[in-house]
């Protein structure tokens, strides 16, 4: 066993501690958080003198080991710009564990990660949840297929539409989406249909096993894809966002949650002339469900921080902020019964810091995945 002692605990629970202990077991799951903690003989102590314990960040939008930011085609593998709707496409079969953003993940606190296939086609295929270090590929993997990736606007639009084929529009992008789902419509129906493995991951889709993880920055993007999920009663997490604050009403009434991102770069296109860090402060203060992502590697990882540090100094909430890189893109990505907060039972996804994390000054110094430590400065 391992205890944490002398933390300044930060939960994202009801209850923090000034000066708590963290007890983990050998399953690397935590034991028990608090201060009156009885400490087994022959436990590992690790003493935080006073330095500040979170859980492990959390990125719930990247492109880790799929599109390999040192590398031109020969690690870029995020996507499949030949056909606009690929659903049978698997971001588990790009990603390449041995990415060096991998390692500045952990530099940075982040200890799991969404990762996806870009956003060049309609139907981008599935997307993945991983802990940024582990023995091997398999025990790094939570979640192999935790979304259908899909794209609106000016992506698909530029790729296809430069080769004068649908979606030319974003009234053809929608079309295909549709087309799509009621052809997986179809397929569930037809129970002598040939297997197909596109229409397969359409169907989990459609019966609820995961949802659309929506590509759309503009509002009206925002809209169409709330419009397509209402009409198929599908579950829907908006990607991006940039400009959701304008349509605040009608994400409220469809309680869907935003990964918002990134926002640590340029207005390098026409869809991020809203971009603002007053944006995620603006949704959770009206009370939607808001992520911090940095759409690794367009931001890179290992500054997720910088964005909860960007969103205070513009007027967000101090522990939303990390809420929004901790608990809220659990719940999102439907992880939150096993990481997001440090509570009895889920895993020892830890990380301590120099000093307050909203302090650009100050670091992760040690992290650990599952109890084991992983970085160590």
């Amino acid at each position: 066993m391992k205890a944490i002692i002398n933390g300044k605990i930060i939960t994202m629970e009801k209850e923090d501690f000034d000066s708590g202990i963290i007890l983990i077991n050998d399953e690397g799951k935590i034991e028990k958080v608090g201060t009156e903690i009885e400490i087994p003989e022959g436990c590992e102590v690790i003493d935080a003198q006073g330095r500040y314990v979170l859980p492990g960040f959390i990125d719930a939008h990247t492109h880790l080991g799929i599109y390999e930011e040192i590398y031109a085609h020969e690690g870029d593998d995020v996507n499949e710009m030949s056909e606009p709707v690929t659903p049978q496409l698997r971001a588990i079969d790009g990603i390449n564990i041995h990415d060096i953003g991998f390692q500045d993940a952990l530099k940075g606190g982040v200890t799991t990660a969404m990762i996806a296939p870009g956003s060049a086609n309609v139907v981008g295929g599935t997307v993945c949840i991983m802990k940024t270090a582990g023995k091997s590929f398999k025990s790094r993997l939570i979640k192999e297929s935790a979304g259908m990736k899909v794209a609106f606007g000016e992506n698909p639009k530029e790729v296809y539409g430069s080769e004068k084929k649908m979606p030319y529009t974003r009234m053809g992008i929608a079309a295909l989406l549709r087309e799509t789902l009621v052809e997986g419509q179809n397929y569930i129906k037809d129970k002598e249909s040939e297997k197909d493995l596109g229409k397969d991951e359409i169907a989990r889709v459609l019966n609820h096993k995961m949802p659309l993880r929506a590509h759309a920055h503009r509002a009206d993007d925002i809209l169409t894809a709330i419009r397509i999920a209402n009409e198929f009663n599908l579950k829907l997490t908006i990607e991006h966002g940039t400009e959701a604050h304008l349509i605040m009403e009608e994400l409220k009434e469809s309680e869907v949650p935003v990964c918002m991102g990134p926002l640590l770069i340029s207005r390098a296109k026409v869809e991020l002339k809203e971009k603002s860090f007053k944006n995620p402060g603006i949704l959770q203060k009206n009370g939607i469900k808001v992520a911090l992502i940095t759409d690794h590697p367009e931001t890179p990882i290992d500054y997720a921080v910088l964005n909860a540090i960007l969103a205070v100094k513009e007027g967000m909430d101090p522990k939303e902020a990390l809420k929004a890189l901790t608990i809220n893109p659990a719940e999102i990505m439907g992880i939150d019964k096993s990481t997001g907060s440090l509570a009895p039972g889920k895993d020892a996804d830890i990380v301590i810091w120099s000093g307050d994390p909203l302090n650009v000054m100050n670091k992760a110094e040690l992290v650990m995945i599952e109890g084991n430590v992983v970085w160590n400065i």
